[in-house]
């Protein structure tokens, strides 16, 4: 089957038809036994089936791409592994490609020699191939305010589209298309941003993280009212990313750890002032301060007494209430009380 002359011949007629393009889902000539097949579409990975029918008396016939010939008859010029043959007999001449990838995308010829007259049957194979996101924004952190582009490209065939959406806090923010433009972002569009690339064989999906900074911002203050010798705790609450700093101040003095008794404890968003046993000194005014690189923010506390009740209070009870004449009326009864007891012990001795 291996006649130099012939194949040398058969590859240059594959070339020239080749070369002058292959026409896309019609149908054989019948003046010239050239006969065109629809296109077969294979997904990347799979295996495909290149059929040729035969008839008639073959002497020679041939499966080539491009300029390489696959097969010649039984005899296999590939060199590729994944190229095989299945069926060769008078009606039929198939090989099959595993594993099909781009590189195996373009047309395809039998060239059948019969005793009559030469005939070619052509086909162009077209691979899809799933998306697969090879660039895609990395994690970012911006100030609030910034303007933030985000950008997903992916590749595979057909050409994948793509849909962006924020996944957290909330999934009101979309776009399709490869680039996500935030202008003049707020720390409510930070969070999860997910990229889907999708075309008729899969999609693809990858995600993105951006961290928005802002200033603190300090919740408003509560006073709080503590009875001497007992335990108090000013709490002071602030929103900031990154994490505030805490600083406090009592008048225009900063307080430190462990100064005076009191105690200063920072997690996360909060900070505690605590007085452990309150003395009459530590009544007044204070000042916490959340700070980080981007701003502070301060609020002020007031720390007050609360008199507790005594006994006599609590046996009178809340009702009682003590006139400002009772003292001077009892004087008055008792006076009178007196005056009659000496009358009657002066007309008890007659």
């Amino acid at each position: 089957m291996k006649n130099p002359m012939f194949w040398v011949l058969l590859t240059g007629m594959a070339i020239l038809l080749i070369q002058q393009g292959l026409p896309v889902h019609s149908q054989g000539d019948s003046q010239t036994d050239n006969k065109v097949m629809d296109n077969i579409t294979v997904r990347q990975g799979e295996t495909v089936f290149l059929r040729c029918p035969q008839g008639d008396i073959v002497t020679h016939t041939a499966w080539l791409n491009r300029s390489s010939i696959l097969y010649a008859g039984e005899d296999k010029w590939s060199v590729d592994p994944r190229v095989s043959l299945v069926t060769l007999n008078q009606e039929e001449f198939t090989i099959k490609i595993e594993d099909v990838d781009m590189t195996d995308e373009g047309p395809y010829i039998c060239a059948v020699q019969t005793s009559r007259r030469p005939r070619t049957t052509s086909v162009h194979i077209l691979i899809q191939v799933p998306p697969t996101i090879i660039n895609l924004s990395k994690g970012i952190v911006v100030n609030e305010g910034s303007n933030v582009t985000l950008m997903c490209q992916a590749s595979g065939k057909p050409e994948p589209s793509f849909t962006w959406k924020l996944l957290s806090p909330s999934g009101d923010l979309a776009s399709e298309d490869e680039y996500l433009d935030i202008p003049s972002i707020s720390r409510q569009r930070a969070g999860t941003y997910e990229c889907t690339a999708v075309n008729d064989i899969a999609t693809d999906v990858q995600t993105v993280e951006i961290t928005v900074n802002y200033a603190p911002s300090v919740s408003e203050g509560r006073d709080v009212g503590v009875t001497l010798g007992q335990r108090g705790v000013l709490e002071c609450e602030a929103d900031a990313v990154p994490e505030a700093d805490f600083e406090w101040y009592r008048d225009d003095r900063r307080i430190f750890n462990g100064f005076d008794g009191m105690e200063i404890e920072d997690a996360g968003q909060l900070s505690k002032l605590t007085f452990f046993n309150v003395s009459e000194p530590d009544y007044g005014n204070y000042t916490c301060i959340a700070i980080n690189k981007l701003g502070s923010s301060n609020t002020s506390f007031v720390l007050y007494e609360v008199i507790e009740p005594t006994s006599s209070t609590l046996l009178q009870g809340p009702g009682a209430v003590q006139d400002g004449n009772s003292g001077s009326m009892g004087t008055h009864v008792h006076t009178y009380t007196c005056l009659l007891l000496a009358i009657l012990q002066f007309l008890l001795r007659f």
